[in-house]
């Protein structure tokens, strides 16, 4: 079961719906309108009235994919390989003593100058660098929120962003939830506790892996935290360590652009057999960066502005029209985000009261097979449609297949993508009998966030279950020629949707190297009539009642967050644990804090072959 969630990506606070009806506004009625422009608007540190007309078109400017704010695309920093030649006489320059090179280049000749100077002379030609500035030729990003500022809300000590963003996800997640971590740790023993998360590039800033790598070449030392805090697995290891206090199962899985999905899988399978009962699944990405889009420019990845302005016949590129899925378009958009839910097995949800937010019914991962290209398509997703598909019919029976589940699609705004991504739900549409199968995809609003974009996708899905509105995709004014939707409604306005009617969604990723995924997930009223058939309805009546305080704690929260972003959860030393302060015992082991002991009465897993 769903029981939290939360983050942050270019729509806003994801906690409540508020990015989600960002993505809606204009289907909103002014009283959601409001509260929408009140949460962006304290997330984004304005102070003045949010909902003037000027400042929600502030606001609507600078929220979602548009110019590039993080770096500056028209002057981006740029080192010129340069080789010098003397000319009638010799170069001569002067250099402070700790500028000396360790090994002198041949033809350099040093003359004391002073105690900190020297002459150098050079008769020869040698090469150096020569700082200069270059014009992106992408300057399109779906960013966080103008102003929001993820390392000033708490001591973040020179984390790289994506880091920033983790804690701010994972604590907006836990608080959101109405649930409190002692009542978590007091019901929960310790190693039922899971954490997956992970970001599929890594932490590729100065404070990460680009400092450790660019450092020397910049005459700069890489620092003791680069090489650590740029590892992939980082998010979660930053939640066990300075939001929840976990001691319990942890791993990043990575998969691409599918990564989301393969940690939802993880925390699933935990929870099934019993071995997890609370899991945090999710991941936080932190892309824009100048040399990282270059690097996917190069590949062919990215929509350009000059490909932009081809498609419009315009001199200008359409930074908000950058994401095309399914259209006449050129590329992805790269996007930062942190996405993270919360899921516990049902029992437990029912006896703390959580919220009902919906389930995870199962989440499929095919290879691709041999390939041509990495990064090409393959049949692997094929499978994970196939599948996802095949067990929504189990569950709701073929009609309910039919009419009553749509596709939130990876939908990524390439032109590879509409061709391949198309022809997989068109044609298992066509194998399944759905005659005009409902397919979103939420990037034209939000970008590609790489490891969280299924997190993007899954709010926007849990939104439309309260609301009432699949997100249309509004970037686009035709379906491309290539397209194959002969059994697809690929709407470019949003539509309504009676969340009754409309169960089961399916969340689709398609990853570089062959990471494909698809989880079918089930709305929240779906997962209540489950529950009712498996507890009875008295157990309902006494969860009912148990949610109340949960509700009202999730309300709470919320209410301080549209009055001030709060900082997230960073136990930065606190509560550290060392060998003498647990319990020892050959039958378990208690730790500080927690409720439970970890039980040390463990089953023979060989009972027939020993």
């Amino acid at each position: 079961m769903i029981v939290g969630f939360g983050g942050v990506n270019s729509a806003g606070r994801v906690s409540n719906n508020h990015a989600y009806r960002r993505l809606v506004i204009d289907a909103m009625g002014e009283a959601q309108k409001t509260i929408t422009y009140q949460s962006l608007a304290t997330l984004m540190n304005l102070q003045e009235d949010p909902n003037t007309p000027a400042n929600r078109e502030y606001i609507d400017v600078h929220t979602l994919i548009r110019k590039i704010e993080l770096f500056d695309p028209a002057r981006v920093p740029w080192n010129r390989a340069a080789s010098l030649k003397a000319g009638n006489a010799p170069i001569e320059f002067v250099l402070d003593r700790r500028q000396i090179p360790h090994s002198i280049p041949a033809g350099w000749q040093l003359a004391d100058l002073n105690d900190r100077e020297v002459r150098v002379t050079v008769n020869e030609h040698f090469k150096t660098f020569i700082p200069d500035t270059r014009v992106s030729r992408v300057s399109s990003a779906g960013q966080t929120p103008t102003g929001f500022d993820p390392g000033a809300i708490y001591a973040s000590r020179n984390h790289p962003r994506g880091l920033q963003l983790t804690l701010f996800g994972a604590s907006d997640t836990l608080r959101s939830s109405g649930l409190t971590l002692k009542l978590l740790k007091d019901k929960v023993a310790p190693d039922q506790f899971a954490v997956y998360s992970g970001s599929a590039i890594s932490q590729m800033d100065p404070e990460g892996y680009g400092g450790m790598m660019q450092n020397p070449m910049m005459g700069k030392r890489p620092t003791s935290k680069n090489g650590a805090l740029g590892l992939p697995e980082m998010p979660g290891d930053f939640i066990n360590a300075y939001v929840l206090g976990s001691v319990g199962g942890t791993a990043g899985v990575i998969g691409a652009c599918a990564t989301f999905l393969y940690n939802v899988k993880q925390g699933v399978e935990d929870i099934r057999s019993g071995a997890k009962r609370v899991v945090m699944v999710g991941n936080a990405e932190a892309p824009i960066l100048p040399d990282l889009i270059e690097a996917y420019r190069t590949m062919g990845a990215l929509a350009e502005d000059e490909s932009l302005m081809r498609l419009d016949a315009s001199d200008t590129p359409d930074h908000r029209r950058a994401c095309r899925p399914f259209s006449s378009n050129s590329g992805f958009t790269v996007a930062e985000a942190a996405v993270y839910v919360l899921i516990m097995d049902d029992e437990l949800a029912l006896e703390l009261g959580a919220e009902v937010l919906g389930s995870v019914a199962d989440v499929f991962v095919n290879a691709d097979g041999y390939k041509k290209s990495i990064p090409g398509p393959g049949v692997g997703n094929y499978l994970t449609v196939a599948k996802a598909m095949a067990v929504a019919r189990s569950i709701f029976g073929e009609a309910g297949l039919r009419h009553g589940t749509y596709v939130q699609a990876h939908g990524t705004g390439t032109p590879q993508n509409r061709v391949t991504e198309s022809h997989i739900l068109n044609e298992l549409a066509k194998t399944f009998g759905i005659d005009n199968w409902l397919v979103s995809a939420v990037k034209a609003y939000v970008g590609h966030s790489m490891a969280p974009a299924g997190g993007d996708q899954l709010v926007a899905v849990i939104g439309a279950w309260q609301d009432g509105w699949v997100p249309g995709i509004t970037t686009i004014d035709h379906i491309a020629d290539d397209v194959h939707d002969s059994n697809l409604q690929l709407p470019m306005n949003h539509v309504e949707i009676d969340p009754l009617a409309m169960p089961g969604a399916l969340i689709n990723s398609k990853g570089f190297g062959g990471n494909n995924a698809t989880g079918l997930f089930l709305s929240p009223q779906y997962t209540e009539q489950m529950l009712v058939k498996r507890w009875g309805k008295a157990a309902m009546t006494k969860h009912k009642k148990r949610n109340e305080a949960v509700h009202d704690a999730r309300e709470q929260y919320d209410q301080s967050m549209l009055r001030e972003t709060m900082s997230p959860i960073y136990k930065f030393g606190e509560g550290v644990l060392f060998g003498e302060d647990l319990t020892l015992s050959d039958r378990d082991i208690g730790i500080p804090g927690f409720g439970l002991p970890v039980s040390l009465d463990l089953e023979n897993p060989y009972p027939d072959m020993v």
